[in-house]
């Protein structure tokens, strides 16, 4: 089980950043071991074996994959392009739109950027499992995506007028990722309606934290942080964020991870350990039902009253963020159903250059949740409708964090009434 920095983790499965990076990462394999230098023949060979070694499902989805390797090696290779080919349709059959081979530009396109400053339109997307169609994870706050007014869940049917059907995520970024200052269009259905976006691609910049303190009426004052991604620097800003609202004596805190679509697994866990002093955080399982457990270290930075905002836009890292601080009752979970995704790809670098997509592992949270599909139920629900959700992040921003965003009224509530419940019971002591 590879849970480690030495190698490419993805816990977003096809997440797929629209801009020059991808999805969430741990690093990079230190050697690709394909033997394409030999022949387009090994190469076909070597993918079969990392999918035989590794593939989370010993069944391989219930195919013969012995007599895969045997279809595919009786053929010729007279070059990369028909290898690559031949590749493409054996991974097919394995029926799971997360493991996926990339050749050396696509590759090239997945590689991690974690800086901060991305160029393109700013979503991310993936296969949804079921119905096998592009789908919107969540659009990235302050980009090009998301001032359009696309939303988490949006069907991508069109790109360029080009249909998405039988289209992988690495065919999509080909056609979506471009020079900045030019235009990309997009048809989007949504509620069975279709609708046009033309957006214009740009350079990026994520601070993925933004934090203040609020004085909230009954409830008095309290710290929110809203997490927008699980970037390198996340858990760094993270870490500022808390210490500086501690030194401002707040009671408690709301930490909104609406909208955020994922990102570094290893982000996820050093986050979730300046909230909790122990635990277990999270826990992926392989083929062979062995598991690996990242826990808390007891360096938690504060114990006071904690609410989290989650939504159908919160995905993958953020998930299992959200679904620790539950599971530890370390935290009460506040807003809609969450994205669902919920497995664990490895990606390594192969000789010529091109790259191979694993799905390797699920993850589970503390108490042994396979959330993949479903997502997590917050604990206490306060839905919004897309228009809901549109008008708040898109035209009205400057009410998410107030009285006026029904989702954070909420959580100031069950914060308050947290605040209370804790200063109750140290009285009673």
């Amino acid at each position: 089980m590879v849970i480690t920095k030495s190698g490419l983790v993805l816990v977003g499965a096809t997440a797929v950043t629209l801009t020059t990076i991808a999805v969430t990462s741990l690093g990079i394999h230190s050697q690709g071991q394909a033997l394409f230098k030999e022949s387009p023949k090994d190469l076909v060979d070597e993918v079969w074996q990392i999918i035989n070694r590794q593939y989370v499902d010993a069944t391989f989805n219930k195919l013969d994959w012995v007599a895969v390797r045997k279809e595919y090696l009786n053929k010729s290779y007279s070059n990369k392009q028909e290898a690559y080919k031949s590749i493409r349709e054996m991974l097919k059959k394995l029926d799971d739109p997360y493991t996926r081979f990339m050749d050396p530009e696509e590759f090239k396109s997945l590689q991690v950027d974690t800086s901060g400053e991305l160029t393109g339109i700013g979503i991310q997307m993936g296969l949804d499992e079921k119905t096998k169609k592009l789908t919107v994870i969540a659009p990235i706050e302050d980009t090009p995506a998301a001032k359009a007014g696309l939303l988490a869940k949006d069907i991508i049917t069109k790109i360029n007028g080009k249909s998405t059907e039988g289209m992988d995520t690495n065919q999509a970024v080909s056609l979506i990722r471009g020079e900045p200052g030019t235009m990309v269009n997009l048809t989007i259905q949504r509620d069975g309606q279709e609708k046009e976006f033309k957006i214009t691609r740009a350079k990026i910049e994520i601070h993925p934290v933004e934090y203040s303190q609020k004085q909230i009426p009954g409830v008095g004052n309290v710290g929110y942080i809203r997490l927008k991604q699980f970037s390198a620097n996340a858990s760094k800003e993270m870490q500022q964020a808390v210490r500086n609202l501690e030194n401002k004596q707040v009671a408690g805190y709301v930490l909104d991870l609406r909208n955020n679509p994922g990102g570094l697994l290893f982000s996820s866990v050093e986050i979730a350990r300046m909230w909790m002093n122990k635990g277990t955080i999270v826990s992926t399982q392989d083929r062979q039902g062995e598991q690996e457990r990242e826990t808390a270290n007891g360096r938690a930075l504060t114990n006071k009253p904690l609410v989290v905002l989650v939504d159908k836009g919160s995905a993958s890292a953020s998930e299992i963020l959200s679904g620790a601080l539950q599971d530890n009752k370390r935290a009460v979970l506040v807003g809609s159903q969450t994205f669902g995704k919920g497995l664990v790809q490895s990606v390594r670098p192969l000789d010529d250059g091109s790259g191979l997509a694993v799905t390797i592992a699920k993850y589970l949270t503390p108490s042994g949740r396979d959330i993949n599909k479903h997502g997590i139920d917050p604990d206490i629900k306060v839905d919004m409708t897309d228009a809901q959700r549109q008008a708040l992040w898109l035209k009205e921003r400057e009410k998410i964090g107030t009285q006026a965003d029904p989702q954070f009224a909420k959580a100031a509530e069950v914060l308050g009434k947290e605040i209370a419940q804790r200063g109750n019971n140290r009285a009673e002591k």
